[in-house]
């Protein structure tokens, strides 16, 4: 190949590497990482990206190459000469490529061993996923739990998830790390935040109606306040049963329209106005809670509501409840 050729090649190479690595760097692709986790997945998108950068810079340059220099007239009907090959290059353009998904398979699994990686004293942190809510128990004498995932800042923690009844996905895009919560069985995830904040944790499971509404807040803070948080400081007697917290921890408020707690999806009937049809509006209140499908508002269809609230609330939990939405009746 002429020099002249060479040089042209290379000039398409670097231009088509220019605007491959604008596009790369200028759209924010990824979120801004939170978690050990999350930076090791960026070290490895960037490591592939600039991989398929410089592929993609010399099959540009020798395709904008060959089309400026070996197009023919339009009126050129003939074969062109015949060629075999060029056994030196095919070597090459197997090797090269081979080598370089090689070293991504092996960046990649180092990566993912890392991440499983909970150390030797991991925080440990139950998460329960349920339409349309998600409940946090955290270690401890307090037996703590919460609708609301805090974690301490630069600490490992193992989360624990488990569904009790369709498969839904945790996800906090900054953290990186995703995992499913199958019924019947426990997966895990090991999260290390490195940056405190706020968060915001959503299901990428289509789990239901109320699919879209099944989020949760996420705060990392230091160690301090971790433990302050964990131990249930400055609340009142009974707050964590009261029936305002049994509603949001529960879920009920991303699918139901309640003044009193300041919701308004529409999912499911709205709470503010509840007719028992001429029963005790206490016993139809709890009958809907623990059994859904025995009183169905007319517009809306069964099994959507779980099913599985006499099981995963308390019996004072319950109460709670129920005594929430009895007294919120306007």
């Amino acid at each position: 190949m002429r020099r002249g050729s060479i040089v042209r090649i290379t000039i398409y190479g670097v231009l088509a590497g220019i605007l491959a690595s604008l596009v790369a760097v200028l759209v924010p692709w990824l979120p801004t990482s939170a978690s050990e986790q999350m930076d090791r997945i960026e070290f490895t998108f960037w490591f592939t990206t600039v991989i398929c950068i410089a592929v993609f810079s010399v099959v540009a340059a020798v395709i904008v190459y060959s089309i400026l220099n070996f197009r023919v007239p339009l009126d050129d009907e003939t074969d062109g000469p015949p060629i075999h090959g060029h056994t030196g290059l095919e070597i090459v353009w197997t090797a090269v490529p081979a080598v370089l998904v090689t070293a991504i398979s092996i960046v990649s699994a180092i990566v993912l061993a890392k991440n499983d990686d909970t150390g030797p004293n991991p925080i440990r942190i139950a998460v329960t996923a349920q339409q349309f809510s998600w409940r946090f128990a955290y270690p401890g004498d307090a037996k703590f739990t919460s609708g609301q995932l805090v974690l301490p800042v630069n600490e490992t923690v193992k989360l624990t998830l488990r569904s009790l009844d369709v498969i839904h996905s945790f996800w906090v895009p900054e953290f990186g790390q995703k995992s499913d919560a199958v019924p019947g069985i426990e997966t895990t995830l090991v999260i290390t935040p490195n940056r405190t904040g706020e968060f915001a944790l959503v299901c990428t499971e289509l789990c239901g109606l109320g699919h879209a509404t099944m989020r949760s807040g996420v705060r990392v803070v230091d160690r301090a306040q971790f433990e302050k948080f964990v131990a249930g400081p400055a609340k009142p007697a009974g707050a964590e049963t009261s029936g305002k917290a049994v509603f949001t921890t529960a879920g009920c408020g991303a699918c139901h329209a309640f003044t009193p707690a300041g919701t308004d999806a529409q999912v499911g009937p709205n709470l503010d106005k509840i007719d028992p049809g001429g029963r005790p509006l206490e016993d139809f209140v709890r009958e809907s809670i623990v059994d859904p499908n025995a009183n169905i508002v007319q517009g809306y269809q069964p099994n959507v509501m779980p099913g599985t609230f006499e099981s995963s609330l308390s019996d004072e939990q319950l109460d709670a409840l129920v005594q929430y939405l009895v007294e919120g009746q306007q």
